[in-house]
């Protein structure tokens, strides 16, 4: 099996380093000729990791076509909005057959469309060819291999099977499933939810606010997933909140860190330019909140987050606008019966925490 990795970013350089220890020869496509002669010399991509090793196995070219001369798997690691695109450009040289795996989190502005979506709308290649990685996988870390865990999802479970072998070593372990949209959905919510820890961070807020907003973006993820069908017991799981946590607490996010770029009183212009790479919740907030009102579900933290970027609100206030709204029970829009007691102890909440749900009514108010 061999793999094309299509862009030379952290993660995607990263990802290939993955499959190169996992036995799964990769070859990466950059555009930065300097980038590609780099890794294929020194063994090396100076720009996001200098000093790291990465495998022999692993090569780069800055020939499209090369890089995806008999790819078996095809790694989409492109920045969200860009991925349309491109694809228009690559479609002809895609083998048939390949299966096509996004690790990319974000939502495309206009279509409000997933990536997967994005990829089966442009190839037009059936479910079962089009899969995500989605985690708890911030790149540096796997690239130290340090131990890791993230999710590799395809609606079919063969092929979702073959991608987890074919990055599964002793340092990256990935679990498969077939929920792409909770898992898309989770990959892209949690980078709008860092973004706010990210501004409460820089204004000296402690581990009480990171901890509320952690868990209430947990619960406006949820909400969101569940009404556009995700399986609810995925926003528990590594791609909701092993996600969630890793981004929100690491220094080493981008999204986080760019809220913190926010917090200090920075534009988004200013922040764009000392962040290295691309912070998708900074573009998906927009297509994501029209989901929501699409979909009729609340998402207050990813609301005052837009409101922020978009220059409406200032950090100051961004927290008063929070903690204003009206008390709420913390959890509503299931009912949930706790089984094997014999008794008819109801809660109000989020399916996917308990196995044991056994019915859904319409949600009552709002958290």
């Amino acid at each position: 099996m061999k793999a094309a990795v299509l862009g030379a970013g952290s993660w995607g350089t990263t990802f290939a380093q993955v499959l190169c220890d996992a036995g799964t020869p990769a070859t990466v496509w950059a555009r930065r000729p300097d980038i590609a002669s780099a890794i294929n010399e020194l063994h090396e991509n100076p720009r996001y990791f200098p000093g790291l090793t990465l495998p022999p196995t692993l090569t780069a070219t800055t020939d499209i076509g090369a890089a995806l001369d008999g790819a078996d798997l095809v790694v989409l690691s492109v920045p969200a909005q860009t991925l349309r695109e491109n694809l228009n450009t690559w479609a002809p040289l895609i083998p048939d057959q390949a299966l096509l795996v996004s690790l990319m989190k974000g939502i495309e502005l206009g279509t409000h469309k997933r990536m997967s979506e994005v990829v089966l709308e442009v190839l037009g290649v059936p479910h079962a060819r089009v899969a995500v990685v989605s985690g708890p996988n911030l790149a540096r870390e796997i690239a130290q291999r340090q131990f890791a865990a993230s999710v590799v999802a395809c609606s079919d479970e063969l092929s979702a099977q073959l991608l987890q072998r074919a990055c599964h070593t002793d340092y990256f372990r990935p679990y498969w499933n077939i929920d792409v949209i909770g898992c898309e959905l989770g990959g892209t919510v949690k980078n709008i939810i860092a973004l706010a820890v990210g501004i409460s961070v820089a204004l000296g807020l402690g581990d009480n606010t990171k901890a509320t907003l952690i868990t209430r973006g947990l619960a406006e993820m949820a909400r969101l997933g569940e009404a556009m069908g995700a399986d609810p017991r995925t926003f528990a799981g590594l791609t909701g909140m092993g996600d969630l946590v890793a981004t929100c607490s690491s220094p080493l996010s981008r999204n986080r860190r760019f809220g913190e770029y926010l917090g200090q009183g920075m534009n988004v212009a200013q922040a764009k330019e000392l962040t290295a790479q691309t912070a998708e919740g900074v573009t998906s907030y927009a297509p994501v909140l029209e989901l929501a009102r699409k979909y009729g579900v609340e998402m207050p933290i990813t609301e005052v987050v837009g409101a922020v970027i978009s220059g409406r609100l200032s950090v100051g206030d961004a927290g008063i606008v929070l903690m204003s709204r009206s008390a709420k029970p913390e959890w509503y829009g299931t009912e949930l019966r706790a089984r094997g007691t014999g008794s008819t102890a109801w809660m109000s909440g989020w399916a996917g925490a308990y196995p044991w749900v056994s019915a859904k009514v319409p949600p009552r108010g709002n958290a």
